[in-house]
């Protein structure tokens, strides 16, 4: 059986050798960086500038999310219905949240939970690429020769204060915070800019295309470093408003900017996505890599665009004529993108199809690993709860297939039904319990460590949402401890098809197999299509209530009483020792059709309305 954690292969005196070398690769770095800022005063000033600058930016980051309370992700569930709503979102959310990657990122985890289509999340993403230029025209015009610090510094108290005196206006200050230490580190780095005035880039001996080429790939380097396309941003403007670099060069570095965002967040997304989430990201790569590809080969045009327009404008400024062009380069990008929508989708979906579902059972197939729980559904509170309930279906979904193995019917019959189950095949195994272990504990596991690390910041629906998730998951749980104790004696009784009791738990298989095939009728209309009206998804819904009800009533009978039981055991076709085996084992299928009952309950509660 193959180790589940890798870690575990790895020798402990490896792992411990590792941290050590981490640490001490951290202090060097940190030693190094206070011995350059005692050697050079500006030097510090920049980094301190550059510090407040993104701090100040995953403030604001933080504190409008928070604030929101969850109404972004339900407005983003409501806002891409179209593309052209998709498109206005993206620009707003960006706009307001100041950062393509937390939107990117938060649009492939609403993608992944399946809150929205993969059609309505390119449509965002294209949206943010057109909302990031706001950033671009903001710092420019905050760029000029404006000191912002006497408008940081009230800011700054007024954010603190507002945390101190209404806790329910503590993220609000957070974001007004943020914003002054933006105002500040602007500030710095243009002081920290204008003590290099002996260095200046723009007498790089490079010309031509092979200096917009190296340029290029200084933007992309920074912004990967940098984490931040703003960052980078702000640093070309202090950069040429000091004079360090030209014009074209900033240029240059500005369309790198964009690589190295999407490339960070398509990294992220890659990694840490289901399958449509992974088009998404490769989506968002492919779409900036394009439009810089196109920039690069329309340069000397789009440039002359942009001298045009600057000089009709009267925009002498080059920090206001570099947002200009990173305006125009993304329109450009945009107004390709905007008419082949669905033919790329088309081809993201051939070149990433859907996964193939791996056969998980028996106990010597590979560890499950969840399918929804990945790190970056934690960025939004909604999200992740949404991640819990798509788990829990999928634990449900392992468990039926784990109870199934245990009254020994094919899984394939779960799915594709015959109408007449086949016989148990010879040699018959005793291993659910070893399924269990390896199977459904470690991802229950998961599911509780995930849920640990969400903020439910005393969210009522939210919390109440999540509890139901947690029912449901306890239940499946119990099931499946009931099928291994169920197990035993279909392993015994079924093995001697000769034996007169043998019939008896044919009987009982096939009872619970039926009972199985209904509940996973209901559970499919659990899950409507985005497609259908008001009116069919009232009738839907009804008919769900009615399933379920159903489902309810005929989990309480008994197809096999007792009475029948004790009247074989009364003229000796089965012993005692029989009687009581089966006895229990109708006790056991019992309290695992109530908790399949309980299982649709929870499932139904903790359902996200759309």
């Amino acid at each position: 059986m193959k180790n589940r954690y890798l870690n575990s292969m790895v020798p402990t005196f490896v792992l411990r050798h590792y941290k050590k070398t981490k640490y001490l690769g951290l202090a060097l770095l940190l030693v190094a960086l206070v011995y350059s800022f005692i050697m050079n005063s500006a030097w510090m000033v920049l980094c301190y500038g550059l510090a407040l600058f993104l701090f100040g930016m995953q403030c604001i980051e933080e504190g409008l999310h928070n604030t929101a309370g969850g109404t972004l992700e339900r407005v983003m569930a409501k806002s891409t219905a179209t593309p052209t709503k998709g498109f206005l979102f993206g620009i707003f959310s960006t706009f307001l949240l100041q950062s393509t990657t937390l939107v990117s990122l938060l649009t492939i985890a609403f993608l992944s939970t399946g809150m929205i289509t993969l059609s309505g999340g390119l449509a965002v993403i294209l949206g943010t690429n057109l909302g990031a230029t706001s950033g671009a025209w903001l710092l420019a015009l905050a760029g000029q020769s404006v000191s912002l610090s006497p408008a940081a510094v009230p800011m700054l108290v007024v954010g603190v204060l507002i945390g101190f005196l209404d806790k329910r206006l503590k993220f609000f200050g957070q974001a007004l915070v943020g914003i002054a230490l933006i105002f500040l580190g602007i500030d710095s780095i243009k002081d920290g800019f204008g003590a290099f005035a002996n260095i200046e880039l723009n007498s790089i001996e490079a010309s031509g295309f092979i200096q917009v080429l190296l340029f290029t790939l200084v933007g992309f380097l920074l912004t990967c470093v940098l984490q931040s396309s703003h960052a980078t941003l702000i640093l070309i403007l202090a950069a040429l408003a000091a004079g360090q670099i030209t014009l074209t060069q900033g240029f240059a570095i500005a369309l790198g900017s964009n690589l190295g965002s999407s490339f960070t967040t398509a990294l992220v997304g890659m990694l840490s996505s289901d399958r449509n989430g992974q088009r998404l990201a490769l989506a968002h790569l492919i779409y900036n890599w394009v439009t810089a590809l196109l920039a690069l080969i329309l340069w000397v045009p789009l440039t002359y665009i942009v001298a045009w327009i600057a000089k009709a404008a009267g925009m002498s400024s080059p920090l206001l004529q570099l947002a200009l062009f990173h305006t125009l380069f993304n329109v450009l990008g945009v107004s390709v993108f905007w008419g082949i929508q669905q033919q790329f989708i088309e081809k993201l979906k051939f070149f990433l199809p859907d996964k193939r579902p791996k056969k998980q059972l028996p106990d010597d197939s590979e560890a499950v690993l969840p399918r929804h729980l990945h790190r970056n559904m934690l960025k939004a509170t909604d999200t992740a709860v949404y991640a819990v309930i798509h788990e829990t279906q999928h634990l449900t979904t392992l468990a039926l297939e784990v109870i199934c193995h245990a009254i020994y019917v094919p899984n394939a019959e779960l799915y594709h039904p015959t109408g007449q189950l086949p016989e148990p095949k010879a040699p018959l195994k005793l291993d659910v319990q070893t399924i269990y272990e390896w199977q459904i504990k470690p991802l229950y596991s998961e599911i509780l460590n995930f849920t640990s690390k969400i903020d439910i910041n005393h969210q009522g629906k939210l919390q109440k949402k999540l509890t139901e998730a947690h029912i449901a998951a306890f239940h499946v749980v119990e099931i499946v401890k009931q099928s291994k104790h169920l197990q035993k004696n279909m392993h015994q009784f079924l093995s001697n098809p000769d034996a007169e009791i043998y019939q008896d738990y044919m009987a009982l298989r096939e009872s619970l197999f039926e009972m199985l095939l209904s509940f996973n009728a209901v559970r499919t209309l659990f899950q409507p299509s985005k497609e259908l009206d008001k009116e069919s998804y009232a009738k839907l819904m009804e008919e769900k209530q009615l399933a379920l009800a159903a489902f309810i009533e005929s989990s309480e009978e008994t197809h096999l009483p007792h009475t029948q039981v004790l009247d074989k055991l009364r003229v000796n076709k089965i012993d005692k020792m029989q009687a009581s085996s089966l006895i229990n084992d109708m006790n056991y299928v019992r309290r695992i059709k109530t908790g399949l009952s309980e299982i649709l309950i929870s499932l139904d509660n903790s359902q996200l309305k759309q």
